[in-house]
């Protein structure tokens, strides 16, 4: 196949260009500068020069492909509007897929995010909706929503249109600015490496060569109109993973009691996500497209020490 990928410089997308190219997949890849088309080309791909801004461009270049993966964002927006901008900037860019790819079943597979609060009872799966309902969900969170389910719905006007929905840990020996790499810095800023309360809230993960993987497959084989959950550990308590940190640092692992999480502390910015709760399953996804996970889960790639 003929594939048109953006973000393939990214730290998913770097991922994802090989796999495709291993697979003996021919690649084409968004650059919108130099730095970025000579990363392409040494991932194997062919360059497109160009942005995310320029809708009659990705129309082009997606009519003139044989399937189109997206895990590009405007992150160019964030310092004006934030992540709100960024999410909403989506929609446009999905629409303009859906013009050039209606009617032709060409597969279209864009990144989302598990990103939900687990508050059902249960673990997130692939059939439950993008988020869920209610006043409680606005700004980001509401925006992605509607881009998600903008994408599945393109299925109705003959796309064969998918969302892998990539776990909160997305982990990598190349991962410099994840989730992993800030509780690292602040455990040795601060001495130990803290958890909230107990610690017993789930967080789901995935080694991102497992991503690239599932996005392969949901390009190659994936019915149209359907959500898919890129993780491999569905839940893994957030004080072990301060345990496994503290013990790779030689530091103690502490809990930071609940009621002092609001005020600046120990967390700061990142004191309203750590304290949520993420368990995912990917039954669903594995049954459906024969993905299995074949990368070291969160703890054993925390113990192979690269992040330190």
């Amino acid at each position: 196949m003929r594939v048109f990928v953006t973000g393939g410089t990214g730290h998913t997308g770097s991922y994802i260009i090989p796999e495709l190219v291993a697979a003996g997949h021919e690649v084409t890849g968004l650059a919108r500068s130099d730095t970025a088309a000579a990363a392409l080309s040494a991932l194997g791909a062919k360059v497109r020069r160009g942005d995310l801004e320029d809708l009659d461009g990705l129309k082009e270049a997606a009519a003139d492909s044989d399937g189109v993966i997206h895990v590009a964002h405007r992150q160019d927006l964030l310092p004006s509007g934030g992540l709100d901008a960024v999410a909403a900037a989506e929609l446009p860019i999905m629409l303009a897929y859906g013009e050039a790819l209606a009617g032709t079943g060409k597969p279209l597979v864009a990144a989302g995010s598990i990103g939900s609060p687990g508050n059902l009872g249960r673990p997130a799966t692939e059939e439950d909706p993008a988020l869920p309902g209610g006043d409680e969900y606005k700004g980001t969170l509401r925006v992605r929503n509607v881009v998600e389910s903008a994408v599945v719905g393109l299925a109705d006007r003959g796309v064969r249109s998918s969302v892998v929905r990539i776990a909160n840990i997305a982990h990598s020996t190349t991962d410099r600015v994840g989730f992993l790499v800030q509780l690292i810095a602040l455990a040795k800023e601060k001495g130990f490496a803290g958890y909230p309360g107990d610690g017993a809230n789930l967080w789901n993960a995935v080694h991102v060569r497992d991503v690239a993987s599932l996005f392969r497959l949901a390009l190659e084989e994936g019915p149209a109109g359907k959500y898919w959950h890129a993780v491999r550990d569905g839940g893994v308590p957030l004080r072990e993973i301060a345990e496994a940190i503290g013990s790779r640092l030689g530091l103690p692992a502490v809990s930071i009691p609940l009621d002092e999480l609001m005020v600046p502390g120990y967390f700061g910015f990142l004191a309203n996500v750590v304290t949520q709760n993420y368990p995912a399953s990917n039954l669903i996804t594995r049954r459906t497209l024969g993905w299995e996970p074949a990368q070291p889960g969160l703890l054993a790639d925390l113990d192979n020490g690269h992040y330190f």
